[in-house]
């Protein structure tokens, strides 16, 4: 394979692009396919989750959550609750010793509702008890008097209705103005888009456990992803200081937003507090949809301008995020979906209005590539409809767009970073198409709907489609991106203690891979997170990869002069004229050959650094600043076979070229790749968090439909372009979020090209895939 040849691979595996086509993959450290340390323990069922967690003495605890969407509270009755035999503690707002109120980015959601009630689930109280099923009885039996209010569930109505929240209705509203306004292009496309309100889905149901120490402080064993931001704020509401408060990370079942909401930990460290004793939570998946946030619900209005052949001259949009009742991520998902509103093409002139207003529809925060799925979704569905008039086809009017390194965001902000975008839409546009399926009987499993599918094979039609999408790393606007770790080696053992959380995206592995190349040495331990560890941050937006390794190849690397420092001195020559290799050290002349273990000699070597990117600045009253740090791309190309009758859909398979400046870990890649594009899949077609007048309908796993294995197409990681960013540690970019945002507007292109319907909403409904003309 050449370094420029298009690599392809089925979901079994994946060949990064080399510049040298004779390398051979290594066998550990950076580019090797190392697999994680905790895998065996997964694959056989042993991995301790925080549902397994237990202790001696240990009580349950439940929650009372509201049924109504909003309502003012006239009165709690918790007596009943309390006399119920095998009870311990039972706590409303009353009971909160410190801030009543929590959040992340903005402190405006409470513990415990007091006067009103603002959403479907929110908490009115805890009880803990002797066993699970005690404490959910007693839950019930507590008698909440509620004057139910007209909830407001239309964001659009959110900007004149009463105030939901002190706060207001309006969370934020950024203006975006770059170019001229009164430039008007020669043809011109107008679209209202409609995103749903999309689930995490954690595999398991958020769970903890509450310990209360001696010094009157407590503990908290959950599956944090921020264990030190979810400290302070648990500190603050507990009225204690940090120092008394300690937050242990336990196994973490994959997490593709905030995994474990404060909501939950918050009441299991007040009820540990009140008892004196282990409090232990295991939501319920109905408890567990109603109490974390969700993907922004979306509404999109938008109207682009070209010229004749196809250039964009301006575009023109509204962007409304409905946050739910309460603000969470919502400005940095606004500030998101403004700034890449145009997506990764050239547009002179840009001005877009984006809002985030809250309503008293469930909360919404941070799910993978949050604001620019949204936004992606509608840009690409307007580049279709331009496509359609001009009599373009839909890949070459991208071709004539697409964004590079130098050009200039609508931000005002100058792309530094490598912008590869058309080289990878030209790898999916040459990939080759899958084979048609055949009008037979055994072939019938082709139909959309499966074997047992209602539909005929005369009424299926296959469609491509494209989408390009781009993402940002690391926190945006100012946002203090720092993370600390420390590498310590001894009797050829090498430790890492770093506070980043391992959710599935492989930093663990990561950790292992870099320090075995810096210091080569082979058996690299990396040490459980909890709060007691100086901070890394949450683990968003591929932070990890970047902030956290790079602060772990720091010390690595400072490890490694304290290595060499004693043998350069000796043989006089500088330490970088030594090389570590195999478990190796060696000179550039071949004099000094000798083993790491016995260079060691027995010390203990170790060495504390952090990393810190450069700074970014918030969007200013215009919308305008260098508001990223980075930016990574995307390019999907869909197939899907449509029955046109029933508007029925069946993704046949999905081609993937990605920039991601360097493959650290082969098959760690095209896993967190493959999963982007099943989680998009999902958002496309199925996904979607129901609501009747705020009130969550079939909040399970049969009335929110997740994509299955069987849902799963072929997924073909036809390029990965490996150009490296040289402001990131090791190059790379963040790997997951990218493939998320670009692959629900590549199934609707492709369900658009079939049917010729305009496919304005997602997820997809059948009465929108069911062709404009059955001829």
């Amino acid at each position: 394979m050449t370094s420029d040849a298009a690599t392809a691979t089925s979901t079994t595996g994946i060949v990064p692009q080399s510049e040298d086509p004779g390398r051979e993959p290594a066998a550990r450290g950076l580019g090797a396919s190392l697999l994680p340390a905790d895998a065996r323990a997964k694959t056989e069922g042993t991995f301790p989750y925080a549902a397994d967690l237990w202790a001696e003495g240990l009580l349950w605890a439940a929650l009372l959550r509201s049924p109504h969407p909003h309502a003012r509270i006239l009165s709690v009755d918790t007596s009943a609750a309390a006399a119920m035999p095998g009870v311990r503690a039972v706590i409303t707002h009353e009971d909160v010793p410190g801030d009543s109120a929590y959040g992340r980015r903005v402190v405006d959601r409470p513990v415990f509702a007091a006067d009103l009630v603002r959403h479907h689930g929110e908490a009115i109280a805890a009880v803990a008890a002797d066993h699970p099923d005690t404490a959910r009885l007693a839950a019930a039996a507590i008698t909440v008097e509620y004057e139910v209010l007209e909830p407001v569930t239309d964001p659009e109505k959110a900007f004149e209705a009463e105030p939901l929240h002190p706060d207001g209705n309006l969370v934020r509203h950024i203006p975006l103005r770059y170019g001229d306004p009164d430039t008007v292009g020669e043809v011109i496309v107008e679209g209202l888009y409609r995103i749903g309100r999309q689930d995490p889905a954690p595999i398991g149901a958020e769970a903890g456990l509450a310990v209360p120490r001696p010094d009157g402080g407590v503990e908290l064993y959950t599956a944090s992803t921020d264990p030190h931001t979810d400290r302070d704020l648990a500190a603050a509401c507990f009225g204690l200081e940090p120092d008394r408060v300690k937050v242990v990370v336990t196994g973490v079942p994959g997490a593709t937003g905030d995994r474990e909401d404060p909501g939950f930990q918050i009441p299991l460290g007040l009820l540990a507090l009140r008892t004196g004793c282990p409090v232990k939570l295991a939501a319920t998946r109905e408890e567990s949809f109603l109490g974390h946030t969700h993907r922004h619900p979306t509404l999109l209005r938008y109207r682009h301008h070209a010229d004749a052949e196809g250039r964009l001259v301006k575009v023109e949009a509204q962007i409304l995020l409905d946050a739910g009742a309460y603000a969470d991520s919502s400005s940095e998902s606004l500030a998101a979906a403004v700034a890449f509103a145009c997506g990764p093409y050239v547009v002179p002139h840009a001005f877009i209005e984006g809002w985030a207003v809250r309503t008293n529809n469930p909360p919404s925060g941070h799910v993978r590539g949050e604001g620019a799925m949204q936004v992606c979704a509608a840009y690409e569905g307007q580049m279709d409809k331009l496509a359609a008039k001009l009599g373009i086809d839909p890949a070459e009017l991208r071709f004539r767009n697409v964004l590079a390194t130098g050009d200039i965001l609508p931000t005002g902000q100058t792309v530094t970073c490598p912008a590869p975008v058309a080289e990878l839409l030209r790898a999916v546009h040459d990939f080759p198409l899958p084979a048609l399926p055949k009008d037979t009987p055994e072939d019938d499993w082709l139909l959309p709907g499966g074997p047992e599918g209602a539909g005929e094979p005369g009424a299926v039609r296959r469609g491509v489609g494209y989408a390009l999408g781009m993402v940002h790393m690391l926190g945006a606007e100012g946002a203090d991106e720092v993370s600390t770790a420390t590498v310590r080696v001894h009797d050829g053992v090498a430790t890492v203690i770093c506070a980043a959380v391992e959710t599935g995206q492989g930093f663990t592995t990561l950790a292992r891979q870099i320090v075995q190349e810096t210091l080569g040495v082979d058996e690299v331990h990396v040490a459980a997170v909890d709060s007691d560890q100086p901070p890394a941050g949450p683990a968003t937006h591929g932070r990890h990869t970047w902030v956290s390794g790079g602060a772990v190849e720091r010390a690595a690397k400072m490890v490694r002069t304290q290595l060499l420092q004693p043998l350069a001195h000796q043989f006089g020559m500088s330490t970088e004229l030594l090389q570590i290799a195999d478990g190796k050290i060696t000179s550039y002349d071949g004099v000094l050959s000798t083993t790491v273990t016995e260079a060691m000699d027995g010390k203990e070597l170790w060495a504390t650094a952090q990393c810190r990117p450069h700074p970014t600045e918030p969007l200013d009253e215009a919308g305008q600043g260098d508001a990223f740090v980075g930016l990574a791309f995307c390019a999907v190309r869909a197939v899907v076979d449509v029955d046109i009758e029933l508007g029925s859909v069946r993704v046949v398979e999905m081609a993937v070229a990605q920039d991601v400046g360097r493959v650290l870990n082969p098959a760690q890649l095209a896993t967190r790749i493959e999963a982007g594009i099943t989680q998009g899949i999902g958002a496309a077609l199925t996904e979607n968090l129901r609501t009747a007048r705020g009130i969550v309908r079939h909040p399970d796993l049969t009335g929110y439909a997740l994509p299955t294995a069987l849902d799963a197409p072929d997924i073909r990681i036809v390029r990965l372009v490996e150009e490296r960013d040289v402001v990131a540690p090791f190059g790379a970019k963040a790997a997951s979020a990218v493939p998320v945002v670009t692959s629900p507007a590549a199934v609707a292109a492709a369900v658009r090209a079939a049917t010729g319907r305009p496919v304005n909403r997602l997820p997809i409904r059948p009465q929108s895939a069911v062709a404009s003309s059955r001829s």
